[in-house]
């Protein structure tokens, strides 16, 4: 099963760890280190998908994926 993308970057404006789930709008936590910030993030994400389906809210299947994985395998990793 595939789970949700996870980003986290240092934000210097807040001065910690932001972790977003860019398929779940709306869905990030904030974090001292980026650990703390995935653990926060996780625990959004278990109440997001809760609140949606007690409120009848479509929930969207993992899609996101950062450019770096979408581009196509390059010729020079091939093992053919």
């Amino acid at each position: 099963m595939q789970d949700y993308f996870i980003s986290i970057f240092y934000s210097e404006e807040d001065g910690g760890y932001i972790a977003d789930i860019p398929d779940l709008r709306f869905c990030s936590a904030f974090g001292e280190t980026p650990e703390e910030a995935l653990r926060e993030v996780q625990i959004a994400k278990t109440a997001w998908l809760e609140a949606a389906r007690a409120n009848g809210k479509p929930i969207p299947p993992p899609k996101y994926r950062p450019a770096i994985y979408q581009l196509p395998a390059s010729p020079l990793l091939s093992t053919a």
